[in-house]
């Protein structure tokens, strides 16, 4: 093959032009088409760079003077073609071939220019094969060269933007080495120089980068905001770096152990980017972390699914440390079944060993630390003790850098080791200092959806804990463990202030839309800017949340005290055992109650009959026929988790702690809690918090939002109750009016229609006149109500994570400040919500506290009231 063949790749030249006054213009055009190549290179647009970088070479080739300045410009416009060429398709021969051609050129800095961009070539090469260690020195020897030309090119700007791309991969390349600071440097002066060019693409780029390593720090808040930033860049460019940055906080959302959110994400992410056909690297990257979100969650033949192909396709490309993290996903997929199943073949420890050693070999040490923690507790689980404690006790400290899921893994490890040596005593001690860590992680999330995300990390670790404690029946031991590993979210003092400001910038758009949707616009167009905007708020909203310092965990005595004479019950569930734990007076007794399952069961046949019974024109015999179903099911329900506490807990009121699938209970539907006061907080350290908040006086606000006919005359009785109230109806009922008026308020009645928004709890909303109101600007007002009632909606406790993280329009408020919160579990029919509401004003008018109030309205018709007293239920 002749040098020119290897030049372009082997495609053929197209026409020739012979006469050299039209050289000067061939050249110039060239070199715009080099620019636009580089761009579209820069947003992912791989197939678009080659197209016109093919086009700028056969274009020169047509046009090739025989010597002069002419050649030298020529010759300089063509290297900078190929380099590019070769960059694209990774032809290492290629590149090397360019080094006599530069020597060739007369002018010094026009020879550094022209290495700079060979050298940047080879440190994309070892880039691209994962060898991140090799390519820093070519970048670093680019950015010198590109530095030493600048004051002397005839092209500065085009130079400057070579510079930061080299910037640009030479901080990723450190930030993939774990050299933060020195990647910090290199993208903060590429967002400098594109800042001062006006280098939109090249800044976003930047800013992406310095997410990046936000995340690798571990402060996904300060992450996903740049990443915020960086998405505004991209809007426009196509889909290449979008998606990129898409995984990225896909992968924001998976440190934070958002799960769930992340694979919806990526889900999303995946199929925009197979219609676009985008670069295979990036599809490759999305579907490693698909499978590393569908491993958490427990779906692990999409999890394999998704490892295998990536797998696949970094195979293709070359990168064989890329190919090892997806084996790395692979084996942790067989590990958690063989746990499972409690059948562990020697085979499996010994891929993991084998694994961790190719993996120290390519330098990424976090990956083999944990493949060797996994072989430790594969060796543990086959019985074979010496060996697992000897893989441990060779497993690295964990460092500044190190990440979330490493430290937990190693931590349990620990514990489980101490537990098999027979010191449960060490183990606990390990599990509490595995939660510590895990509380300084939760401590710099910032807000309700990120910080209950990372019980996810926490939960291998709770669980023991919660089996240890409850096999050795030490019933005060158990309720300290059950209020350290659950419902942590709720530990946080609330912060009042202003919202984030692109927070409700973004909101406000979506409000319109959402105006849009439902006042009957014609166009699908309006319902995809929708769906794109919900989407987008539901990620800005990762980052919005705030909240203070964390309140110590409730002791036992502290809750005996405030409890006068109430009881309390805290369930808890380990290996498929419900037990409850139950305190009254001073007394403290675990009880176990069966299946967990079985309950868990029992719980959603209730629901589903109470919602069939909600229809207010319900016919007669299907009433009563869906009537006797569920007042079966709550009794079975209440002889499972009641009828066996009854001797300890007698008439008093209860403050109950639920568990799992029993959040979803509708407890003023079982017989044993007819007319008993109850109130149902996510841990004792939340009910604590909210009961000894002091009560203030303050405004009753009354709230009709549309659509409720009912609600008509609902709100007209109510205000009949208190004298003084507030009402806010139709057109009155704006967004601004309402929160103006809930600042402050001491009750806040709002019947409105809402939903809950399962992506991120602080989109939650109710619908007021002029759009939708959200969770996180009623959370977010100074002085959150302090008694909020959410009358004709299913926006209670919606949403249940690991921890025992309870989300839902209602969990925002809680969290914020709100004291008592009363909202239907399940559905309810506007008739039977306005009686219900009736009737429970009435008695809050005449001076009783919400938690007896509502007992009493609940026990009209408990099967058509499915109301619950969340918080305090005392103010």
């Amino acid at each position: 093959m002749t040098r020119r063949s290897q030049l372009t790749g082997g495609f053929p030249i197209g026409y020739r032009l012979c006469c050299h006054r039209r050289v000067a213009g061939v050249i110039e055009t060239a070199r715009e088409l080099y620019r636009r190549a580089v761009d579209a290179s820069c947003v992912g647009h791989t197939d678009e760079a080659l197209r016109l970088t093919k086009q700028g070479i056969a274009l020169l080739d047509s046009a090739e003077p025989e010597s002069g300045e002419a050649k030298s410009e020529w010759l300089r416009a063509r290297i900078r073609l190929a380099c590019l060429l070769t960059m694209e398709t990774l032809d290492e021969t290629a590149i090397e071939d360019l080094r006599p051609l530069i020597a060739s050129l007369p002018n010094s800095l026009v020879r550094a220019e022209l290495n700079g961009l060979v050298d940047h070539d080879h440190g994309v090469m070892f880039s691209s094969a994962g060898r991140f260690r090799e390519a820093v020195p070519y970048y670093s020897s680019a950015i010198a060269r590109k530095e030493e030309c600048l004051s002397g090119t005839d092209e500065p700007r085009m130079l400057t933007e070579s510079l930061i791309n080299s910037l640009w991969t030479r901080g990723w390349a450190h930030m993939q080495l774990g050299l933060v600071e020195q990647s910090r440097d290199d993208f903060n002066r590429a967002l400098l120089l594109s800042d001062e060019l006006g280098l939109r693409s090249k800044g976003a780029n930047a800013r992406h980068g310095l997410g990046g390593v936000e995340l690798r720090l571990g402060n996904v808040p300060a992450a996903l905001r740049w990443f915020e930033d960086a998405q505004a860049g991209y809007y426009g460019m196509g889909l290449g770096m979008l998606s990129l940055l898409r995984v990225d906080q896909a992968q924001a959302m998976l440190i934070a152990g958002l799960a769930d959110e992340a694979g919806r994400h990526l889900d999303e992410v995946l199929g925009a980017m197979r219609a676009e056909q985008v670069e295979s690297t990036f599809l490759a990257e999305a579907e490693l972390f698909r499978a590393a979100a569908a491993l958490h969650e427990g779906e692990y033949e999409l999890a394999n699914e998704m490892a295998a192909s990536a797998g696949q396709r970094m195979k293709r490309r070359g990168c064989e440390p890329c190919t090892m993290i997806a084996a790395l996903i692979g084996l942790r997929i067989d590990a958690e079944s063989a746990f499972r199943t409690g059948t562990i073949h020697a085979s499996l420890p010994t891929r993991a060993l084998r694994l961790a050693d190719k993996l120290d070999r390519t330098r990424f040490v976090d990956y083999a630390a944990l493949a060797r923690i996994l072989a430790a507790r594969l060796e543990l689980h086959r019985g074979r003790l010496a060996k697992a404690a000897a893989l441990l006790e060779a497993s690295p400290r964990p460092g500044r850098l190190t990440s979330t899921d490493y430290r937990m893994a190693r931590r349990l490890c620990r514990a489980e080791v101490a537990v098999a040596e027979g010191n449960t005593s060490k183990g606990l001690a390990e599990i509490r200092i595995g939660l510590g860590e895990l509380d300084q992680v939760r401590d710099r999330m910032g807000g309700l959806e990120l910080g209950s995300g990372t019980a996810l990390y926490g939960r291998e670790l709770a669980d023991l804990a919660v089996r240890l404690v409850i096999d050795g029946a030490d019933a005060r031991r158990l309720f300290s463990w059950l209020e350290r590993t659950r419902a942590q979210t709720y530990r946080y003092e609330p912060v009042p202030g202003a919202a984030d400001q692109r927070l409700a910038e973004v909101s406000e758009q979506n409000r319109t839309l959402h105006l849009s949707r439902f006042e009957g616009c014609p166009t699908a167009a309006v319902q995809t800017r929708w769906l794109a905007r919900q989407r987008e708020t539901n990620r800005l909203g990762l980052h919005a949340g705030r909240w203070g310092k964390p309140r110590p965990v409730a002791g036992l005595g502290e809750v005996i005290g405030q409890l006068r004479g109430r009881a309390l019950v805290s369930f808890a569930s380990s290996e498929e055992t419900l037990v409850a734990v139950v305190v009254v007076d001073d007394k403290v007794t675990m009880v176990r109650l069966g299946s967990t399952a079985v309950a868990a069961e029992r719980a959603r046949m209730l629901n589903v009959d109470i919602n069939a019974l909600a229809p207010d024109g319900l016919p007669g015999t299907i009433a009563q026929v869906v009537a006797i179903s569920a007042r079966k099911q709550a009794d079975l329900l209440d002889a499972q988790l009641m009828r066996p506490l009854q001797s300890l807990i007698g008439d008093r009121d209860i403050v109950v702690v639920p568990t799992g699938a029993l959040y979803a209970v509708p407890w003023g539907a079982l017989p044993s809690f007819h007319s008993r006061p109850t109130v149902v907080a996510p841990s004792a350290t939340a009910w604590l918090a909210a009961d000894q908040a002091q009560t203030r006086r303050g405004r009753t606000v009354l709230v009709r939002g549309p659509g409720l006919p009912a609600a008509v005359g609902e709100i007209d009785k109510l205000a009949a109750h208190h004298q003084t109230a507030k009402l806010m109806s139709d057109g009155d009922a704006t967004i601004a009016t309402v929160l103006k008026a809930l600042d402050g308020a001491k009750l806040a009645h709002i019947a409105a229609h809402g939903a809950h928004e399962p992506e991120n709890a602080l989109f939650s909303r109710l619908e007021l006149a002029d759009g939708a109101l959200f969770a996180h600007e009623m959370a977010g007002v100074r002085r959150p109500p302090q008694h909020v009632v959410l009358a004709a909606c299913e926006l209670a406790l919606n949403r249940i994570r690991p921890g025992d993280e309870a989300l839902g329009f209602a969990s925002a408020l809680l969290a914020s400040g709100s004291q008592t919160v009363v909202a239907p579990l399940s559905r309810v029919g506007d008739q039977a919500s306005a009686a219900a509401m009736d009737d429970y004003h009435r008695r809050l008018a005449a001076g009783v506290k919400p938690a007896v109030a509502l007992a009493d309205a609940i026990a009209v018709d408990p099967l058509r009231r499915p109301f619950v007293c969340l918080g305090s239920g005392h103010s």
